[in-house]
């Protein structure tokens, strides 16, 4: 029975993507953010979604609630309209800010570590890089359990094998380990629970992280960069580079992970309360 639904999970999104591939990018984003918000908020997973906006944000009322709830939907909504886009969209749709501090980084034979979360479309962070820079950056993510479906996010999130991707598992720790040896560039997104990870507040909240970024960052000495994403409007995006993350103490020892984690959060608090309705609000990103 798995099987045959995986089956049909998976056709269904490939029969979603030759839809929208048929529109201008502006256009199919603008049908899927339609379609996002006007299902999405009667799902019952938007419960949970309410749930967290009153955790982290608890000084909201039910009508800015509602908003973000909404808001949340349409922005998915045009995430999976822009998946068979994210080349032209990265390309001609993406601004990048301090162009300067981001080249200074690049020029460097170095492995650099950027770190985001799951705000705007953040599929566009490492193919604007790609397809204005010529830098491949090889990805983390959480693979889905069904494979098909798995395989085809694969194909459009790495431009069709241009990007180097590893699934969020044990047995990418080696391809993950080499790629830093090699002094290239990694990029992952941090704001997912990660139950075998170490507890530092999110939103004033015990929130377990995988402190993975900040080990792989203190044991190869490299920089660990903070990326902003947003939608500015419709499928036009601003990605920003922050400075490098403070990694050692004045004597050059290793901070404490804690520490540089919650610096991380910080940031992502910071770019969250901006933007609300354009971070996925539905993961069980705190206990219950």
């Amino acid at each position: 029975m798995k099987r045959i639904r995986y089956f049909f999970e998976a056709l269904f999104l490939h029969l979603i993507f030759i839809l929208f591939a048929m529109f201008p990018p502006e256009k199919a984003s603008n049908i899927g953010g339609w379609i996002g918000r006007a299902i999405g908020p009667r799902l019952a997973t938007s419960r949970k979604a309410r749930k967290n906006i009153i955790k982290a944000l608890p000084q909201l009322g039910t009508k800015e609630q509602d908003g973000i709830i909404a808001g949340m939907w349409e922005n998915l909504g045009r995430v999976i309209a822009e998946y068979p886009h994210l080349k032209k969209i990265s390309k001609e749709h993406t601004i990048i800010e301090n162009k300067g501090r981001l080249e200074a980084l690049l020029n460097k034979k170095q492995p650099i570590v950027f770190f985001g979360a799951h705000i705007a479309n953040w599929e566009v962070n490492s193919t604007a890089l790609l397809t204005q820079y010529n830098k491949p950056i090889a990805l983390t993510y959480r693979a889905p359990n069904n494979p098909w479906t798995a395989n085809l996010l694969d194909k459009a999130r790495t431009l069709n094998g241009r990007l180097p991707a590893f699934p969020k598992s044990r047995e990418s720790g080696k391809d993950i380990l080499k790629t830093l040896k090699n002094g290239d560039a990694l990029g992952i997104l941090i704001d997912q629970k990660y139950n075998e990870g170490i507890e530092v507040e999110f939103f004033s909240l015990p929130a377990m992280t995988n402190p993975i970024f900040v080990h792989l960052c203190q044991k190869f000495k490299c920089p660990l960069v903070p990326v902003k994403n947003e939608r500015i409007s419709g499928c036009k995006f601003k990605i920003t580079p922050y400075p490098p993350l403070i990694l050692f103490d004045e004597d050059n020892k290793p901070r404490p992970v804690e520490d540089v984690i919650k610096d991380a959060h910080s940031l992502l608090e910071a770019w969250i309360k901006e933007r609300p309705e354009q971070w996925i609000w539905i993961h069980r990103r705190w206990k219950n």
